[in-house]
């Protein structure tokens, strides 16, 4: 069964986490599929039509992105906001397409794991701070399960800190 890997990057040729995960992902192109927001759409006229279609096409979805002011790239938002519509994502007899879809988010956090604590700089903790994706997620009856957050990216830039994220996110794709 492939995975749907959907990016939310505004400049991956910038990125040294994102980019190093979707050229991983794209060796194993009978496991994934790699579909960039941002290279889709840089106009960020959302081909409506064409996302449903994806979603139902699969039953893994990944929302993949760096996470910066609390959130995601604000294409995301927009593709939420475009793409989960009354009749088709929840509502109505025919709605629910993406229903039972197992979905969860792999995201790139700035300061480490600690940071992001009540005693830590941010004072939440990631899973609060996704608590908006998870209830969008049941919302539409979608089958959220925890994320892969990888730390740190301010304080380790280096190359062996980036490769040790890559056996550890595609570990995380395999079980979900």
């Amino acid at each position: 069964m492939k995975t749907l890997i959907i990016v939310i990057h505004p400049e991956i040729e910038k990125s040294v986490i994102n980019k190093r995960w979707i050229e991983e992902l794209q060796k194993h192109p009978e496991k994934y599929t790699v579909h960039s927001l941002y290279e889709a759409y840089p106009d960020e006229k959302i081909d409506v039509a064409k996302e449903q279609q994806l979603i139902e096409s699969y039953d893994r979805i990944i929302f993949q992105f760096p996470f910066y002011w609390f959130s995601s790239p604000p294409l995301l938002k927009k593709w939420f906001d475009e793409v989960l519509l009354y009749g088709w994502a929840y509502g109505s007899k025919s709605g629910y397409k993406a229903g039972g879809k197992k979905m969860s988010l792999a995201v790139t956090a700035g300061i480490d794991e600690e940071g992001y604590s009540s005693s830590g700089k941010y004072k939440y903790t990631m899973n609060e701070l996704f608590r908006p994706y998870e209830l969008t997620f049941d919302y539409i009856r979608a089958d959220y399960k925890e994320p892969f957050v990888y730390y740190g990216i301010e304080n380790n830039p280096s190359s062996e800190w980036i490769e040790r994220s890559v056996p550890m996110y595609l570990d995380f794709l395999d079980a979900f």
